[in-house]
């Protein structure tokens, strides 16, 4: 779940690391109200869950009250379109007023899962306020980082090892190796999936400020936080992924392609997406259904495939373990029948009452596509999103 820049600010306040000044507008007038009450030249920062804003436009300066206002009419109500939003862009409802900072030096600093090593790891880099990818393809040598071992934490002699190679040294040493510790606790106590600071800035008088926040946690993890789940914004996340979760189904994530998928199981969802891209198709989504023992289940799933727009046609891969192929087709016929699924659709079912499933299925009079291999099943969806299309 990723939280606001906002959010993520007070998360890391709450852990010793010193943040601007700021307040939260939802109205113009809240933002005028907000640069009063600072005293002070402000920026007004759309809140969105996206890197680029600026370049967006969702970033603007402001030297009184007034400008912070006609700044916050600006921003508020648009679509900020970025790099890593697509071109439909995200809702923009909230600014965060904050004071500006003298920013002297700019850092980069956080905290993720290396998944190699399978430990948390401590990134930082004297090149701040840059798109780190650049920074690491570019000039990786800037790139310095330190692994958290789950025995002995995050210990003293890291941080000033990581503070010494970004240059915060002198009177910065100890504040810089304490911020550090700081985050990893943070991270660390909150089941964090992300903690990033860009920039980490050094201020003209020589203190320490993280200027830019960002804080993600891992999902499986909510029920540790419920607090933190209470800051989610589902106007930041696609319709369908929010209305699957809202059904009970966590592994839904939409993609790009036309093919829409139903698969059980993590690593037959993967395969069955490697197989449409080897025929030359491509996937609208993932989705793993699990062991779906309901009809229900199944036809809440192809409902939210079926709604999505960009789907041409719909391959239904079962391999049932757990799971029974005839609730499956159950399931397919149930929303086939009351039009929620209107796509041209490929089934393949192999595994637990197979022969029940298959029975369901040619007695439902239904004109389903019927597969009985993997790379039959394929070949046919791809094909039949070709000739929907």
């Amino acid at each position: 779940m990723k939280l606001h820049e906002y959010q993520a600010k007070e998360l890391l306040a709450d852990y010793g690391i010193p943040v601007p000044r700021g307040k939260v507008a939802r109205t113009p007038d809240e933002a005028h109200a907000a640069a009063t009450e600072l005293g002070t030249k402000v920026v007004v920062k759309a809140q969105a869950h996206t890197g680029g804003r600026g370049k967006g436009g969702g970033v603007k300066l402001a030297s009184t009250p007034d400008e912070a206002r006609e700044a916050a009419e600006a921003i508020l109500g648009m679509q900020l379109v970025t790099h890593q939003t697509g071109p439909a862009g995200l809702p923009i409802s909230t600014v965060l007023i904050e004071e500006q900072v003298d920013i002297a030096r700019e850092l980069y600093l956080s905290v993720a899962i290396d998944n190699s090593a399978g430990k948390p790891v401590v990134i930082a880099s004297a090149a701040g306020g840059m798109d780190i990818e650049e920074v690491a393809e570019s000039t990786p040598e800037q790139i310095h980082n330190q692994l958290v071992y789950p025995h002995c934490g995050f210990q003293p002699y890291q941080g000033r090892a990581l503070a010494f190679a970004t240059g915060l040294d002198g009177d910065l040493l100890r504040p810089a190796a304490a911020l550090m510790e700081n985050l990893v606790r943070a991270f660390n106590e909150n089941d964090g999936a992300i903690a990033e600071i860009n920039p980490l800035v050094v201020t003209g008088d020589g203190q320490l400020l993280a200027a830019d926040a960002k804080f993600s946690t891992d999902d499986n993890a909510d029920f540790r936080h419920a607090k933190l789940t209470e800051l989610r914004d589902t106007s930041q996340e696609d319709a369908r992924e929010v209305e699957a979760n809202e059904a009970g189904i966590e592994n839904y994530v939409k993609l790009d392609g036309n093919i829409g998928c139903l698969v059980n199981g993590a690593g037959l969802a993967m395969a069955t997406m490697d197989a449409l891209k080897f025929e030359g198709g491509e996937p609208a989504n993932f989705l793993d259904i699990g062991t779906a023992n309901s009809a229900d289940a199944v036809v809440a799933a192809l409902k939210i495939i079926g709604s999505d727009p960009d789907v041409s046609a719909v391959l239904v891969n079962i391999f049932g373990g757990l799971a029974r192929t005839d609730i499956i087709a159950d399931g397919v016929v149930i929303a086939k029948n009351e039009g929620l699924l209107p796509q041209p659709t490929v089934v393949r079912l192999a595994g637990t009452n197979v022969e029940e499933g298959l029975k369901i299925l040619d007695e439902s009079g239904l004109d389903l596509i019927r597969a009985d291999g993997f790379a039959e099943a394929a070949q046919k969806s791809v094909a039949a999103a070709a000739d929907a299309s």
